[in-house]
Parts: structure tokens; C-alpha cells; sequence
């Protein structure tokens, strides 16, 4: 088996650097980080995780609770699904591993978890409700941060995309194509990505002197059943819309489905805008316009402030990481006939 000797002869580096890439993987250059990297996984090396531990009094484990059960199929969810992936590679490129906790009814659930099995730190993503074992979990002394929703403790602090801003990009873009009976299709109110998503949107048809129609705003639950339903109620008003921004890209396929069925064409007809930018918007014929998150920023966000705090000697709390949006036009949008 190669020793860390090894390691550091092939890679032309002191046996104190290879040990910073395992243990303090923040104070190494990116560059030399990889290399040493690159080079273990060729020559076979592994860290002596039991002494690495011993050594710096941590497990280099973080907790993931994922609030989601056969009745929230969050695990299926695309977005959230790249997210993880973009977490679990940026942890893994700073030596942590990610484990996955089971849910919980009890109130010190979360906390008595991260401590019998001496988490470093652990990441939530919920479902939107006031759940009293996370909030309790946020308010210790765990360093702790929430992936799109908001949470606040003595170590704990959250990465959320900028959830009004994009929104207003879609209802401007479609302004811009000449659509005037602009509808949307929310997320649920209780979750904040969906609240602020429809505070973008009425902010945007205020600013451009549209009227806000309450019969044009539908909502859905971010899913492709959730869309094609909330569609479908917009398509048996007196006046139908002539462009809909669906607050998540599920939806807006939904939408899309819904749209068709009844005879009508995108974006002749109707012009859909998504949020999300998954990787089967591209796909769609045609390609379904929509509003794109920093999916690998928001992994690394996440990773760069939950190991800071790991690593503060004293409680600290940095700030929030508001990650801007951008527009991807697609063929869902084109000029109003």
C-alpha cells in the first residue's frame, strides 16, 4: 500500500503539504490540491482516516437532512437532485463526506443525530414548514446551512438563488415579445422560493403598467401534475392568457402538455417561461425558455461556508449567499403574431 511518502515524492511536495490536502484542505492552492489528489487515486494512497481524526478532533462527516417522504417526493425533484450532486462534489474536493440522516418527529432529533455520530456540520433542505427539529438543529452550536431557504442561528446560515430578480426577468422577456395577459403558475406560498418568485412577478407587471389580474395567478406545487392542472384552469377563463411564467420548469412542462391538448400552440398561442433550467428544458421540442440557477454555485456556496464556520475557533455566522439568476431564451418564447 502506498504511504504518504510515496505521495509526496511523485508529486514533488513535503509530506506536511500532502497532510494539508487530507486535514486543511482551504489553506493548499487549488492546483496542488488536485495534483495530490489526482496522483493518490493513481498510486493506490488512502488517508489514515482514524488518525486524521484523532489528529484534528473532527470526523470530516457532514449531515444531509432532506425533509421528504413518500408524500413530498422531493428526491425525485431534478433541481434538487443537481444541487446535491454539486454539494456532495465540492465537499468531496475539500476531503468531507456526506451523510444522509433519517427525518425525525422528535424536537432534539436533528441535534441528538449530529452529535451521536459528531458531525462536523449539516446541511437541510426542508419543505417549507416550520419544522421545530430543524429550527432547534439551526439554533445549536452545529455550524449548520440551508440550501434555498432562509434559516438563522448562533453558526448557521443559508444560500438561496435570487428568486424576485429572475422572476422579473420572465415577465419583462415576455413584455419584451409583445405579450400583454401574462399569467403565472406559483409555487406553494409556504415555501420561500415560491412567495418570492410571485413578488418578481407582480413587482415586474406594476413596473411595466400591466394589470394584476388575481385570476391569473394559479398555484402549483412544482411538479408536472401541478403545472398541467394550474394550466388548465388558466385555459377555461373568459380571456385566456397569452403568455404564462411558471414558477418551476416541471410546471411550465406541465403547462406546455396542457396547452397542446387543447389545440392551441407554444409560443404562438401562448408563450411559457420556466425556472430552473434542468437539463430537460433543453431538450424539449421546442426548448422550453426559462430562468437558470447556479446549480454547481450553489454547491459550492454551500460547502465554502458550512467549512468555514467548521473551521472558525469561534461562533461565526457568515453572511447569506444570494446567488443571481440568469434568462435562457429558448423557442417557449418568440414574438406575439
Amino acid at each position: 500500500m502506498a504511504t504518504i511518502r510515496d505521495l509526496a515524492r511523485q508529486c514533488g511536495v513535503s509530506v506536511a503539504t500532502v497532510s494539508r490536502v487530507f486535514n486543511n484542505p482551504e489553506v493548499v492552492t487549488q492546483e496542488t490540491r488536485d495534483n495530490v489528489l489526482r496522483v493518490a487515486a493513481r498510486i493506490g494512497y488512502l488517508p489514515n482516516e482514524s488518525a486524521r481524526t484523532l489528529a484534528t478532533k473532527k470526523s470530516y462527516m457532514v449531515g444531509l437532512i432532506w425533509d421528504t417522504d413518500h408524500r413530498r417526493p422531493g428526491w425525485r425533484h431534478p433541481f434538487l437532485q443537481e444541487i446535491l450532486i454539486g454539494l456532495k462534489t465540492a465537499l468531496s474536493a475539500r476531503g468531507y463526506h456526506l451523510l444522509m440522516l433519517a427525518t425525525s418527529d422528535e424536537e432534539d432529533g436533528h441535534l441528538r443525530a449530529a452529535r451521536r455520530h459528531n458531525l462536523d456540520g449539516v446541511v437541510f433542505i426542508d419543505n417549507g414548514t416550520r419544522d421545530p427539529a430543524l429550527i432547534r438543529l439551526a439554533e445549536s452550536d452545529v455550524p449548520c446551512i440551508s440550501l434555498d431557504r432562509p434559516a438563522a442561528g448562533p453558526r448557521t446560515t443559508y444560500v438561496i438563488s435570487d428568486n424576485a430578480g429572475g422572476a422579473r426577468l420572465a415577465v419583462n422577456h415576455l413584455h419584451e415579445q409583445g405579450r400583454r395577459a401574462i399569467a403565472t403558475i406559483t409555487g406553494p406560498g409556504r415555501t420561500r422560493p415560491g412567495a418570492e418568485r410571485l413578488t418578481g412577478y407582480r413587482d415586474a407587471l406594476a413596473a411595466l403598467g400591466l394589470p394584476a389580474r388575481e385570476e391569473y395567478v394559479v398555484e402549483g406545487d412544482f411538479y408536472l401534475t401541478g403545472g398541467h392542472s394550474a394550466m388548465r384552469r388558466l385555459l377555461a377563463l373568459d380571456e385566456r392568457p397569452d403568455a404564462v411564467f411558471a414558477a418551476g420548469d416541471e410546471m411550465a412542462i406541465g403547462a406546455i402538455r396542457a396547452i397542446t391538448e387543447a389545440g392551441l400552440k407554444v409560443p404562438e398561442d401562448i408563450a411559457v417561461v420556466g425556472f430552473d433550467d434542468i437539463e430537460p428544458a433543453a431538450l424539449l421540442q421546442p426548448g422550453l425558455t426559462t430562468v437558470a440557477q447556479d446549480k454547481a454555485g450553489f454547491g459550492v456556496a454551500a460547502a465554502t461556508a458550512l467549512i468555514s464556520m467548521i473551521n472558525a475557533p469561534a461562533a461565526v455566522s457568515p453572511a447569506p449567499s444570494v446567488l443571481p439568476t440568469t434568462l435562457v431564451v429558448r423557442g417557449t418564447t418568440a414574438p406575439r403574431p
